[in-house]
């Protein structure tokens, strides 16, 4: 049997970070994907001021913020009247951060590279676990792999998706449809696509699409519908691109159906869209011992305020934070109640957040999407594109706080990751 200290599945933005955390405080994580190689699904992702200040904590910041354009605004258009209104997005925060897109390739490599080249382990599809007290108080997770491998580990973190195998074996309920699918893809234009930095988005009753660019050649693009019509596009991706063009978006403006027409079919995907209810979030099990979850395997959201990619980040840090300051204390880390006792106070620290993020992220796709009545458009046009900037401020300013400083006299780990104490 393998032993590690700590075992992360999945290699996704939650994943990795969780990994750099770990090893900004001493700790080398082992990390299993069930994937042959990293996961790009989504195309591109916004990054916000949380987002970077959470990717300062872990060191990577400056690997990204050379080379993406800020975003400063949307320009939301209303297909059935033809009215264009502009939608600000927060002001730089007091350290210069601004809202960004970025490639999530681009942010999954850069967060690979700043591992050690054995930390993640492809082809590992979790089977089944087991959490075993042994003597002492020391609790040990047991993970069985499909291949046979087995690992033990002082704890054991799900970073494995809006389907994670971990969230369910600690309990927490299966992730409900939102009532809505997205397609997503990238657009590719060798020559220069021409067109403005400023995010262009579409809406009608039911629909909602735009599109962003990630530089002079690349071009985001999605398109958000209800499931009652979506339920019937094939998944095969140029099946999908003919269905928004001459379909779902057959109305919308020629340039966005310029932008799908030039897609990366290797990029273009459906899928529902799923949550987990908040007060699942705030009264289930997010942590069992020495098992926890970060991310979408704790709080699947909607894509409506773009924090699902930014909070995994923030589990992250304030993970390894936790971490951290356990190893500050007892020189290493201790596989036992003191670990569980630090994921618990991680799970207290991120519930209520993220709980309210995923309520905002329904609201706000339920305003933009869900109706054609006065009191619908009052929302959408009066309320939430007036006032949006002031209205998220707030959620996409929040800091995540710092990783500790364990230094290397303080901190008695063996170089061997397989070693247990």
């Amino acid at each position: 049997m393998e032993e590690h200290d700590v075992v992360i599945v999945g290699a996704g933005i939650a994943g990795l970070a969780t990994a750099i955390a770990l090893k900004r405080v001493g700790v080398k994580a082992l990390v299993l994907e069930k994937s042959e190689g990293l996961r790009a699904i989504g195309a591109a992702i916004g990054l916000h001021q949380n987002a970077w200040l959470a990717l300062e904590a872990l060191g990577v910041a400056h690997k990204l913020t050379t080379t993406i354009p800020p975003l400063r605004k949307v320009n939301v258009t209303n297909i059935d009247t033809g009215a264009t209104q502009q939608v600000a997005f927060p002001q730089p925060d007091k350290h210069g951060h601004e809202s960004s897109p970025i490639h999530r390739k681009a942010l999954l490599e850069a967060l690979a590279e700043e591992l050690p080249v054995d930390t993640i382990r492809f082809s590992s599809k979790l089977k089944s676990i087991v959490n075993l007290q042994a003597e002492e108080g020391s609790f040990y997770a047991i993970i069985h792999m499909e291949n046979g491998v087995s690992i033990k580990a002082k704890a054991l973190i799900g970073c494995d998706g809006v389907h994670s195998v971990v969230a369910r074996w600690l309990g927490l309920t299966t992730p409900v449809n939102s009532g809505r699918w997205a397609v997503r893809g990238l657009a590719i234009f060798p020559e220069g696509h021409g067109l403005d930095v400023d995010v262009q988005q579409f809406v009608t009753i039911g629909k909602r699409a735009g599109f962003a660019a990630l530089n002079d050649k690349e071009v985001y693009w999605f398109l958000i519908g209800q499931s009652s019509k979506g339920e019937d596009i094939p998944h095969d991706p140029e099946m999908i691109k003919k269905e928004v063009i001459s379909n779902f978006a057959k109305n919308f403006p020629t340039s966005y159906l310029r932008v799908v027409q030039h897609s990366d079919l290797s990029t273009v995907t459906w899928a529902p869209l799923l949550f987990r209810f908040p007060w699942d979030v705030i009264l289930g099990n997010l942590s069992k011992g020495n098992i926890t979850v970060a991310g979408d395997a704790m709080h699947p959201m909607t894509p409506d305020l773009g924090q699902g990619g930014c909070s995994a980040l923030e589990d992250a840090v304030v993970l390894g934070r936790h971490i951290g300051n356990l190893i500050i204390k007892n020189k290493k880390l201790v596989a036992g109640d003191q670990v569980a006792e630090a994921l618990e106070r991680y799970v207290k620290e991120r519930k209520w957040r993220v709980a309210k993020l995923i309520v905002g992220s329904y609201l706000v796709g339920w305003v933009q999407q869900d109706g054609s009545g006065w009191f619908m458009k009052f929302l959408r046009d009066s309320i939430l594109y007036r006032h949006y900037s002031r209205l998220i401020s707030n959620d996409k300013q929040y800091d995540c706080g710092k990783l500790p400083c364990v230094s290397s006299s303080n901190n008695e780990l063996d170089n061997d990751p397989r070693k247990i104490y």
